[in-house]
């Protein structure tokens, strides 16, 4: 050729730019981060050669899928492994299993360690954040696979992904003003984004779980796709109203039902099987849209509209940081809601007595051990 003089490194070299450990993506069992490369598919079902989807899962269907540390190192990781891979078309992020997607931090975890260890507070915090920075700068679309429910830091580290593709049987919201934290970790930051303001504030802070239908009528949910099976045919979520949009001039669609019809719906989510299988073809079905456009031109895009949600992240980055870790001091609001939780089996309750903690400190008494005492539940006889 006319321009082989010119030194150019040979085509097949590729070099490494991870800066991530992978060690934690070799964990052989639960609680774990896994990635997978699944061939990319075509509308018929058939292997495009040398294209692929990363598939991270977040598996710990014991604990709903709720992340540990070791899990966040891992998912960084995976982000950023898929992220370099110019194989990779893009990026799944998913649970195991059917009934949970991710239930945010690992309650024993943060209990009986991070209490009371505000710079390792700051240090899990970094994790967290570098898991954000890798899709913050990533070339691939980042789709959420919400498989079932998407509770308090799942919502968060799922909500910094692109898009959000559900199944009808998750559930969206925060526990977190119940259980002694902020929604911090994305979700106050991206809501007012994404809903209006007043679904925002209600949303991420009253602690209501809203079904999946009504985040897509939200603008939070991109797809949502059935996955209870009754006599092998696919039935919508029958715990939620899908099939009238308003009633009594209110809107009701996504909606969950109540009375007689949430009882029966109750027994049906119950009994009938579920299957993923509509939604995992519905992100491959986008990682094929996205195959036939031009990489940097889906690069580019992807990052000019990230940056309205970036900006958003990185105006209160710093300041999570060090409120996670103040907020982690003993006897309070986040020891209460973390112990309460972690102790169940013990009590009988994840509850903490919000209306006597707010009695007792009107009343000028000190968060302190005796009000850590009042507040809990206490052990069963």
């Amino acid at each position: 050729m006319a321009l082989d003089w010119i030194p150019r490194a040979p085509k097949d070299k590729k070099l490494d730019h991870q800066m991530y450990d992978e060690k934690y993506l070799h964990k052989p069992e639960p609680p774990r981060t896994t990635l997978e490369k699944r061939p990319l598919l075509d509308p018929q079902g058939r292997d495009v050669s040398g294209l692929y989807v990363a598939w991270i899962t977040l598996d710990n269907e014991k604990q709903y899928n709720s992340y540990t540390l070791e899990m966040l190192h891992a998912t960084a990781a995976a982000f950023d492994k898929a992220s370099h891979d110019p194989s990779v078309v893009c990026v799944v992020l998913t649970g195991a299993g059917t009934r949970a997607f991710c239930t945010g931090g690992n309650v024993p975890e943060y209990s009986e360690y991070y209490v009371m260890r505000p710079l390792d507070c700051q240090e899990y915090m970094s994790v967290y954040w570098r898991a954000f920075d890798t899709v913050w700068t990533s070339s691939k679309p980042f789709i959420r696979c919400c498989n079932g429910m998407s509770i308090g830091g799942g919502e968060e580290i799922g909500g910094v992904c692109d898009l959000t593709v559900a199944s009808d049987c998750a559930t969206f919201g925060q526990v977190g003003p119940l259980h002694g934290s902020t929604a911090m970790g994305g979700a106050c930051q991206f809501k007012p984004i994404e809903m209006t303001m007043q679904d925002a504030m209600w949303n991420a802070v009253s602690c209501e779980q809203w079904s999946a239908y009504k985040m897509w009528r939200k603008n939070y949910v991109h797809k949502v796709v059935p996955v209870l099976k009754k006599d092998g045919e696919f039935i919508r979520n029958p715990a939620v109203i899908t099939d009238k949009w308003i009633e009594d001039g209110e809107i009701v669609y996504g909606e969950f039902k109540t009375g007689k019809e949430a009882e029966k719906a109750k027994v049906l989510l119950k009994e009938l099987p579920r299957d993923r299988s509509l939604l995992d073809k519905i992100c491959m079905d986008m990682a094929w849209t996205f195959a036939n456009l031009m990489p940097q031109q889906v690069a580019m895009s992807y990052q000019m509209i990230r940056a309205t949600k970036r900006v958003a992240w990185e105006r209160t980055k710093a300041e999570s940081i060090m409120w996670w870790a103040a907020n982690a001091q003993a006897y309070g609001e986040f020891d209460m809601g973390m112990s309460a939780f972690n102790t169940k089996k013990i009590t009988g309750t994840t509850s903490v007595d919000v209306i006597k903690l707010r009695q007792m400190i009107a009343k000028g008494h000190p968060y302190d051990e005796e009000l850590f005492e009042a507040v809990l539940g206490k052990p069963k006889k």
